[in-house]
């Protein structure tokens, strides 16, 4: 059986996860939109304040920081910074053909601790909070790319 085919279950564990991921870090981004719409401010680049149909009557006070759209902006850029490994490493690691539990085990592991970390951090819980799921996570796609390299020179 092709590995890269939706028959394979390992493949398709990863195709769920990776899909589910994409999603994420794309909600991120709608999120944060949303965050700017509900306090009107939180913008992000000069060219914001032209008036337009979504900001008629723009306010310099607009581009001033807001914790409630920044902390969007921080999940945001922390996806960004964590889940492409996660897609890069866990296509590689279904060429080398692993267990199907291992597999789905750990795909599974890295999404419940991205929901983890999104939770926490949504919720304004203690840095020792996401940095558990953050290291979940971490530990997950280092412990996948440590596994494909085994595999691969071996």
């Amino acid at each position: 059986m092709p590995l890269l085919n939706l028959e394979n279950p390992v493949f398709a564990a990863y195709a769920v996860a990776a899909a589910l991921m994409v999603l994420k870090v794309m909600g991120q981004g709608w999120m944060t939109v949303a965050r700017m719409m509900r306090v009107r401010g939180g913008w992000a680049s000069p060219e914001d304040l032209r008036p337009g149909p979504i900001n008629p009557a723009p306010d310099p006070s607009q581009l001033a920081p807001d914790d409630y759209v920044d902390r969007s902006r921080r999940m945001h850029r922390n996806d960004l910074e964590n889940i492409p490994a996660f897609w890069v490493v866990g296509l590689l690691f279904v060429l080398i053909d692993p267990p199907r539990a291992l597999a789905q085990g750990l795909f599974a592991g890295f999404v419940l601790a991205r929901i983890g970390h999104f939770l926490a951090y949504a919720r304004e819980a203690s840095h020792e909070v996401r940095a558990t799921f953050y290291s979940i996570g971490s530990l997950i796609v280092i412990y996948m790319a440590g596994h494909v390299l085994w595999s691969s020179v071996t």
